[in-house]
């Protein structure tokens, strides 16, 4: 029997080229984990105090959050008041040009913050801001 040329070309094997593909998702994979913006967060929500003079800290990389019970959180980890100390000592030395922001809560004692500020004093934290919410007029 006579076989026609399009009969002739169905009969190889069709493959995909799926290199170019799996370039094309691999650059865009490079691209969005180079373009994401990696946000630290405390570990806890914290209801802080309004203030209309704060100002945006741009180095803001060290973060310490006081909860309204005067628990002590540092990435997402309880921290004992005694090892508060050590923790930003870790941190600083990662990031020595950050400022620490303490997110205190608004219900949280004044000797629980003044204790992260002397930790933070003592460590050797020199840019040292405290986290407020913008207040509406």
């Amino acid at each position: 029997m006579k076989k026609f040329a399009w009969q002739q070309d169905n009969e190889q094997e069709l493959n995909v080229d799926m290199t170019p593909m799996l370039d094309v998702v691999f650059i865009l994979l490079i691209f969005f984990i180079v373009t994401a913006s990696f946000i630290k967060e405390t570990g806890i929500d914290v209801n802080r105090p309004q203030a209309s003079t704060g100002q945006q800290q741009e180095t803001a990389s060290l973060l310490v959050a006081l909860s309204a019970d005067d628990s002590i959180w540092i990435d997402g980890r309880k921290i004992d008041p005694l090892s508060v100390r050590a923790n930003i000592e870790r941190l600083h030395s990662e990031n020595p040009q950050g400022t620490l922001v303490i997110q205190a809560d608004k219900m949280s004692r004044n000797e629980t913050l003044v204790t992260v500020m002397d930790a933070a004093r003592a460590a050797g934290v020199v840019n040292l801001a405290i986290a407020t919410s913008e207040r509406a007029q």
